[in-house]
């Protein structure tokens, strides 16, 4: 059964760099960024290790948790993390997920038979601290991650939920919010004090 925004993320225990996991133990009260990569010492995965490690200090001020999988053994990914560190001057401290035996990739769909029967595509999840699934994407082997639209979309989805908004279309931190048209205009002055700009009745856009 595919997974869907809102699900909560199945749970599982699996060997990592890190030792066990148990997945809903791990996430705690944090954010997640649990992605898949095809395999261990290859090109294109080996850029997106290292720009999740480059980008440690923000994943981590936006109290998220970065998770990688593959379908590699985990004594494979320790060797791989010194050519990733090396190759990408960086320091990867985060968990690499074991899956020779595809049960996670399968779980969470990440084998698409027309890239590969074993070998995982480059999934993403957003998951939040109540275990939810709020934000899926997926590439193809061959295109690396856009880690800038990645953490964008987390600060949306932060952003949203702190402030009972919606984000418009290329949304930054900073830029003006959506009221969603559900709320009413005397609900919003209570929740939008700073006040709005109506472009239409269901388009008021305000700072927050």
């Amino acid at each position: 059964m595919a997974l869907r925004l809102g699900d909560t993320a199945p749970n599982f225990s699996a060997e990592s760099t890190k030792g066990t996991i148990n997945f809903h133990d791990w996430i705690g009260d944090s954010w997640v960024f649990f992605f898949s990569h095809p395999a261990d010492f290859t090109p294109v995965c080996t850029t997106e290790m290292g720009r999740t490690a480059q980008l440690a200090e923000q994943f981590a001020e936006r109290n998220v948790k970065p998770l990688g999988l593959s379908t590699d053994t985990a004594e494979e990914h320790l060797k791989w993390i010194e050519d990733v560190d090396d190759t990408q001057s960086c320091s990867l401290d985060f968990p690499i997920l074991a899956d020779a035996d595809c049960s996670i990739a399968q779980l969470y769909d990440m084998i698409h038979p027309g890239e590969s029967e074993t070998a995982a595509v480059r999934s993403v999840f957003i998951i939040d601290p109540n275990k939810k699934i709020r934000l899926t994407m997926t590439y193809p082997m061959t295109v690396g991650r856009n880690f800038d639209e990645i953490l964008r979309a987390i600060d949306a989805l932060q952003t949203s939920d702190a402030k009972s908004c919606a984000l418009p279309a290329d949304w930054r931190k900073g830029d003006e919010c959506i009221i969603p048209p559900s709320i009413t205009d005397e609900q919003a002055k209570e929740m939008f004090p700073e006040g709005w700009r109506e472009l239409r009745p269901y388009l008021r856009m305000t700072k927050v």
